[in-house]
């Protein structure tokens, strides 16, 4: 008996070195109430993390209840603000399968284009001053889907607006990555690819500001493969396009700012 006792004593010992039992989370003990009052006040705080957590808690307990349905928006928005994209398209996707005829569907996939608007910059691409047009295009092409079902599936939403202007920024970005690749086999000897690739941002993107860089990259890529009749066709139509180019007048461009999309 003193033995059992002795050893009792011991395992007791060792739980509270180790801080066992865990604390328990006082907001499993909330009621729904408190628990809205709680994630919207956290929201408000900018307290991104624990809004997140106090209405996926909410949604967890009655999915199909009074609160369900605001708080699956909000988790989506939550993660997003928070620096968690992955977990914010999932929600927001969620939301929408859900309920796609919901009076806030327009602002769900407005979110879901925010949310990939802005991904993957990361802090190197913040302070390295990376634009948009250097990334990889998948997650701006889903941007720019999800704000094309904003502009024609809800045209007079509050958020039509700003959701066409960001696709024309997606456009111009996309035409500069097309440019940055043609850039990048023209420097490397590859002229072929070189105009493969300028010729794909011009039939892809007309009327984008990137178009002068691609025809001026095509026509140096005709030069280096000795088919000076594209190179002169191919000068022609950037002078006719671009009279005040630098790459047609032979003056240099003035200063350029940053690109609105670079931090």
């Amino acid at each position: 008996m003193a033995r059992y006792i002795a050893c009792a004593a011991a395992v007791a010992a060792v739980a509270a070195c180790h801080g066992l039992p865990e604390k328990t989370d006082e907001a499993t003990t909330w009621n729904n109430n408190k628990l809205y009052t709680e994630a919207q006040d956290a929201l408000s705080g900018n307290d991104y993390g624990k809004c997140a957590k106090y209405f996926e808690m909410l949604e967890g307990r009655d999915p199909f209840g009074h609160f369900a349905q605001q708080a699956q928006i909000n988790v989506a928005y939550c993660n997003w603000k928070d620096n968690e994209p992955a977990a914010a398209d999932q929600a927001v996707d969620r939301f929408i399968q859900l309920h796609p005829d919901h009076p806030d569907i327009a602002y769900a996939f407005y979110l879901k284009g925010m949310i990939h608007f802005n991904d993957d910059l990361g802090l190197f691409g913040r302070f390295s001053g990376q634009d948009m047009s250097e990334r990889d295009p998948k997650s701006l092409r889903e941007s720019y889907d999800s704000f094309k079902v904003v502009v024609d599936r809800y045209p007079n939403s509050k958020y039509a607006a700003d959701a066409a202007q960001r696709m024309r920024y997606i456009v111009n970005a996309l035409a500069s990555h097309e440019v940055h690749a043609a850039d990048y086999y023209y420097r490397r000897g590859a002229y072929v690819a070189a105009v493969n690739r300028a010729q794909l941002a011009i039939s892809q993107y007309k009327n984008t500001p990137a178009i002068e860089d691609a025809l001026h990259i095509m026509m140096l890529s005709y030069q280096k493969l000795n088919q000076p009749e594209l190179a002169n066709d191919t000068q022609r139509v950037l002078a006719g396009t671009f009279p005040d180019s630098p790459f047609v007048t032979g003056r240099p461009r003035p200063g350029k700012a940053k690109s609105w999309w670079q931090f």
